[in-house]
């Protein structure tokens, strides 16, 4: 089946919901950890579900160059691959592609994008087609169209021409679409221009998709600029759709994003920072190789995670200190824990009409004002 979205509660622009999937249905508003490559840095499907994890987040890009989509395709599709039961989402790999898109100019056609793969410089050439179709073949639960990640700062002009060239790749993508079980979703574009990204949700709600996502954030931009472009987008876009705001982590940016309507959200965040042992906790973030936590033989914070129930900052920080690679693991099944529970709070503080003052308590503490 398609994916179903059920708006149960708000509590101003906030929204609690229900999403429906062929692998369960999961409350909204939702982080999604993010495993590109078919797997969450370092950890388990068996972890990821011990930490309420519910839609997870694979890599078009990376997985057409390796293993290949028809590899996934033979296996049974994305899940039996990685061996995961959840929901799946794969972005359309164009965050990544324009990354590696050296010169934009030149590169970035109206057929689709010329760059260099980033493991032997071989020249790949992806089109809106292709995105879909390698996507289609790993059958997740969510397919997103291929879309510009439009940079910051861009002239108006340059934003003008991408956006509209979206548009027509959206509409080229959903024509190619061809998974009965797959849902697809459409990217609002517009960079930091109001006019823009009015024009863009507007005209991607008239494709038809079966959720919307906010695409250019976080790309550079200052946290203004960030919040200011969710609100020019989000109150152009259908209220029992889902609403998806990409690669954003931080929890001050779900908190503000919850308010403003958002339903879905990923970021590599925590698994990148529990790599730099960077640890999230109630009263901010804090590296466990700082020299404080030599003899601190307590949890990272009051949290309810593997981690947090068998460890403490002492052993954490020997672990980083020595090189050891279970430091990242074990840190990154806290900081993920860490905004899964935040969005769990975050439901419940919606359902009792609260949010507004569960946020302010929560950043108050969190920056320690």
């Amino acid at each position: 089946m398609k994916i179903k979205y059920e708006l149960l509660k708000n509590d101003g622009k906030a929204r609690y919901g229900k999403l429906m999937t062929n692998h369960g249905t999961f409350e909204t508003p939702m982080f999604m950890p993010v495993g590109t490559l078919a797997n969450v840095k370092m950890l388990t499907p068996e972890e990821l579900k011990e930490a309420h994890s519910a839609v997870i987040l694979s890599n078009t890009y990376h997985l057409w160059l390796r293993p290949g989509e028809d590899i996934v395709a033979k296996a049974g599709g994305l899940h039996k691959f990685m061996n995961y039961d959840g929901p799946i989402l794969t972005d359309s790999g164009g965050f990544q592609v324009f990354s590696l898109a050296k010169n934009k100019k030149k590169d970035i056609t109206e057929e689709g994008v010329h760059f260099k793969s980033h493991i032997d410089g071989k020249p790949l050439f992806l089109t809106p087609e292709k995105s879909i179709q390698i996507q289609n073949k790993l059958d997740s639960d969510i397919a997103m169209s291929f879309d510009e990640c439009i940079p910051y700062p861009v002239s108006y002009e340059y934003a003008k021409q991408s956006t509209e060239r979206t548009l027509r790749w959206a509409k080229r993508g959903k024509e190619a679409f061809d998974n009965e079980n797959q849902s697809l979703f459409g990217i609002v574009q517009g960079g930091e221009f109001a006019d823009l990204r009015k024009f863009s949700a507007i005209e991607t709600v008239k494709l038809g998709f079966d959720g919307y996502s906010i695409g250019g954030t976080s790309v550079g931009e200052d946290k203004k600029t960030m919040y200011k472009m969710i609100d020019d987008a989000i109150e152009y876009l259908p209220i029992d759709k889902p609403r998806y705001l990409m690669g954003v982590g931080d929890p001050i940016d779900l908190l503000e994003g919850v308010e403003r309507g958002v339903d879905m959200f990923d970021c590599v965040l925590p698994t990148r920072l529990a790599r730099h042992a960077n640890a999230f906790t109630y009263r901010g973030k804090i590296n466990l190789r700082n020299a404080k936590y030599k003899e601190d033989f307590t949890p990272i914070d009051d949290c309810d995670c593997y981690t947090c129930k068998h460890y403490t900052k002492a052993y954490l920080r020997h672990l980083f200190v020595a090189n050891e690679g279970l430091g990242g693991r074990l840190l990154s099944i806290h900081n993920i824990r860490f905004l899964i529970r935040l969005m769990e709070d975050i439901r419940e503080a919606i359902k009792e009409d609260n949010f507004l003052e569960y946020k302010a308590n929560f950043i108050k503490k969190y920056l320690g004002d």
